[in-house]
């Protein structure tokens, strides 16, 4: 019994110095571009959906109306358009740069298959590792359900919303750069 002991005991050391070797000398990938390590997906998803299912809202707390999803897409343009993208567009050269992939919201399912309150749990707090920001402190509860309400049904939108998503004026840019000071 003191040799199976004694084996555990050493695999288990083994184990852990050779993940400070993987990580301690740079062999792991930290790169958006460099391969996922062995099994970091499948940790990630688990843990994601397993704390989601804990504590993701079960139902809304109203109905969306047009006007919801209007004030979805105006804040779905102003915060989350430059890595989830737009209808009819590619990716933004942030989205594409980052990893895991944000998902395009609006070619294929992108979220339309989750229900509103996984969404909802998703916008308020975020996706640790992922580029995905929290915004349950920069954004009223109304708010965060009306994005949630809007990426649940970006298959799906109103005629309202999908013109909020279009007719986003162009910034204004300088025709010449200013001279730089002597």
């Amino acid at each position: 019994m003191k040799g199976f002991l004694l084996g555990v005991i050493v695999t288990l050391l083994c184990i852990a110095i050779g993940t400070y070797i993987y990580f301690g000398t740079g062999m792991a990938p930290v790169a958006t571009s460099a391969q996922a390590m062995p099994f970091e997906k499948k940790f990630a998803n688990m843990a994601l959906h397993a704390r989601q299912e804990k504590e993701a809202p079960k139902s809304a707390p109203f109905q969306p109306t047009e006007a919801n999803y209007v004030q979805g897409a105006n804040l779905y343009m102003q915060h989350c358009a430059v890595c989830h993208g737009v209808p009819n567009q590619e990716q933004t050269a942030i989205g594409k740069g980052e990893f895991p992939k944000p998902p395009h919201l609006f070619k294929g399912k992108g979220v339309t298959d989750d229900p509103p309150g996984e969404s909802y749990w998703k916008i308020a707090n975020g996706i640790r590792l992922t580029g995905m920001p929290g915004f349950k402190s920069s954004l009223t509860d109304e708010q965060i359900w009306n994005l949630a309400f809007f990426v649940a049904g970006a298959d799906k939108l109103p005629p309202a919303a999908m013109t909020a998503l279009t007719s986003v004026p162009q910034q204004q840019v300088p025709q010449e750069l200013p001279s730089p000071r002597q």
